[in-house]
């Protein structure tokens, strides 16, 4: 029996999840948006989708930690798909990665978009393409991590990987012809700073948080848990989410 690969596998699931936590990817996905936003020569049409992708983001950070505030306050999940929340690991790397992938790449005069003079958004080569599916492919890889280690369901993985998708995919759709690439060395650093801060940084505090705003707005001295929604013989607030509603 390979022995070997299976230590390796059971050591790299926790390092990949680390690469979806919000103390990582925030951070880079506002610098780069301000990047963007701040950087010479941007237009009017390359300040605007900064505004928008930023909205985007906010929006889908907001549906994540309501969903979880409505399970840990109140109880509020589906019993028959196992969903407690939108996985906030699952969702970052898919909403977050593929525009990040998409600024790096904008240092590259090979695989940099081409404008379109009529609307003025950016046509990706297929090289900038490819590497996009790439980033989508290591965001998918981060929410079946959160299988592996035991911290989501599927259903909560899967949604949250596609509500990210929602909002990077159409950043990437209304994504602009940038005036000005980043500094060439930029991607790589911040590459490697990405690779190495699930070593290095603490865990994250994103769920105490989250937990602790769940209490304090709906008045409980405990958070209802996974346990809770299964239990058969949960309290009146629960039961009736035993089933899913149309």
């Amino acid at each position: 029996m390979n022995w070997g690969f299976a230590s390796s596998a059971v050591t790299l699931w926790p390092w990949l999840t680390r690469l979806g936590e919000a103390q990582f990817l925030l951070p880079l996905a506002l610098l780069g948006l301000a990047w963007v936003w701040r950087s010479a020569g941007a237009r009017a049409a390359q300040r605007a989708w900064a505004w928008r992708a930023l909205a985007l983001l906010a929006a889908v950070i907001g549906v994540t930690t309501a969903s979880k505030l409505a399970f840990m306050g109140w109880g509020l999940g589906i019993a028959r798909w196992d969903f407690t929340g939108f996985s906030g690991h699952s969702m970052f790397a898919a909403a977050v990665l593929p525009l990040l992938t998409w600024l790096a790449l904008a240092a590259s005069p090979a695989v940099s978009v081409r404008a379109d003079r009529e609307s003025d958004r950016g046509r990706f080569s297929t090289a900038t393409w490819a590497w996009i599916g790439l980033s989508y492919a290591l965001a998918a890889l981060i929410a079946y991590s959160r299988l592996k280690v035991g911290a989501h369901s599927v259903s909560e993985s899967v949604t949250g990987f596609l509500l990210g998708a929602v909002a990077s995919g159409a950043s990437l759709w209304l994504a602009p012809t940038l005036r000005r690439g980043l500094p060439r060395g930029l991607p790589m650093a911040a590459l490697a700073l990405l690779l190495l801060m699930p070593s290095m940084a603490p865990p994250s505090r994103s769920h105490d948080w989250v937990t602790h705003w769940a209490l304090q707005l709906s008045g409980r001295q405990q958070p209802v848990d996974r346990r809770d929604l299964q239990e058969p013989e949960a309290g009146p607030e629960l039961q009736h989410l035993q089933e899913p509603t149309s």
